[in-house]
């Protein structure tokens, strides 16, 4: 990667998200696998990744509606603390309530995607730093190494089977060294905040002061239904978390947390994949169409995972699914930040972004029910057929709206 068209400010958020994500990535995992092996019946289990989706929702309303008054800065420091409390509480406690009382604190991934403010807040700073012409490469590889990260930390969700049979410990004192691990990443990623300069900051000037909240004025009604088709998307979504996909495979399958790790390694190795991709693609045919025409048979993919006979073949489908699902990803957090001013960049990523927590916290406590009372395929019909709806949606609505780049060409 040729990183000389990256400033020092660009570098360090890269790094940061990149140590964080990995701590989700190892978390997420072992989070599932924790969950069966420990008897948690469906329907707690469901609870507790509900409560994780709504402390995030919380923690990005309450910290990125203030984020320009407060600092940006001192925002993602004071969100990566609490990440570190809820890795040293899972230790401490890490039984079913235990679960529920760090799960409160925002920053339990349970998707192994981001949680809290995080990329609520660095969605706003990243534009600052880049040019327009820079701007879909620079989230890309926000994304990209963000998803190595993942990929590398669900490879070691496997340390619990490894304490167990090469140190001889007991299964809770190798989920403990996991929340601990998990608890020194977070301060990692907080020395690399703290190093960030005044540029991360918003613009000061007598015509545009930071808000008080989200608030929108030119570009309202685009946000507004951004959002809501976001809200459909991550409803979807919720059914499927990676927590979730963990557990149902253990279930289904009888798989243990050595034999997911590597599994889901590849899982976000092929997202990884895809991010490149996606920027490749974006600059070719536009990011609505690279969003929509990626998603769709990705969506196609889950449903296909319900109807699998067999462990093979559903791994398959898994990964076809996921070198598609996450195309979305870069070219929804670009499309967003150009479609707005400046000055609201910050309000139209933190609203897009606090509903995806928000809609995906109602998913896995029903995803649990149905698992626990009905057969094992409806969590993966009502994801795919939401997000079918939503890819439909979000083409024949934005189609025309296109970023300022693509309007040139």
């Amino acid at each position: 990667m040729d990183s000389t068209w990256l400033s020092a400010d660009a570098r360090l958020i890269v790094a940061a998200k990149t140590v964080r994500t990995l701590g989700y990535g190892l978390l997420s995992v072992a989070l599932g696998s924790y969950l069966e092996e420990t008897g948690v019946p469906p329907g707690m289990a469901g609870l507790i990744l509900t409560t994780a989706l709504l402390g995030s929702a919380a923690l990005t309303l309450l910290m990125a509606s203030r984020a320009d008054r407060f600092g940006r800065k001192r925002t993602l420091e004071l969100s990566t603390l609490l990440m570190v409390v809820s890795g040293l509480v899972f230790a401490a406690a890490p039984g079913p309530w235990g679960l529920l009382a760090a799960a409160l604190t925002g920053t339990v991934s349970a998707t192994s995607g981001e949680v809290g403010p995080f990329e609520t807040v660095e969605q706003a700073m990243l534009p600052q730093i880049a040019s327009d012409r820079d701007r879909n490469r620079l989230f890309g590889w926000y994304h990209t190494l963000g998803a190595i990260a993942v990929a590398t930390g669900a490879l070691a969700a496997a340390l619990p089977g490894w304490a167990e049979h090469t140190l001889q410990t007991s299964p809770l004192a190798g989920y403990r060294l996991v929340f601990v691990l998990y608890a020194v990443l977070g301060l990692i990623s907080l020395v690399l905040i703290s190093r960030l300069s005044e540029k991360v900051e918003p613009v000061q000037s007598s015509q545009i002061r930071p808000a008080r909240g989200f608030r929108l004025h030119k570009s309202r009604s685009i946000v507004m239904r951004l959002t809501a088709l976001f809200a459909v998307d991550a409803l979807g979504g919720g059914f499927v978390v990676q927590s979730f996909l963990v557990y149902w495979f253990s279930l289904r399958f009888g798989l243990t947390s050595v034999e997911l790790g590597p599994l889901f390694f590849a899982v976000n190795v092929l997202k990884a994949v895809s991010y490149p991709l996606a920027v490749w693609l974006a600059n070719r045919i536009g990011l609505i169409n690279t969003m929509v025409f990626t998603h769709l048979p990705s969506n196609l993919l889950l449903i296909g995972i319900a109807l699998a006979p067999g462990l093979r073949l559903a791994i398959v489908l898994l990964l076809a699914r996921h070198l598609l699902a996450q195309m979305d990803v870069p070219a929804r957090s670009s499309y967003v930040v150009a479609m707005v001013d400046a000055d609201e960049r910050t309000a139209a990523a933190g609203i897009t972004s606090v509903v995806r927590p928000m809609a995906q916290s109602i998913s896995p406590v029903i995803a649990g029910l149905v698992l626990q009372w009905s057969g094992f395929g409806l969590p993966f019909f009502l994801a795919g057929g939401l997000k079918i709806i939503y890819d439909l949606s979000l083409y024949a609505s934005f189609r025309s709206h296109r970023a300022p780049e693509e309007r040139q060409r």
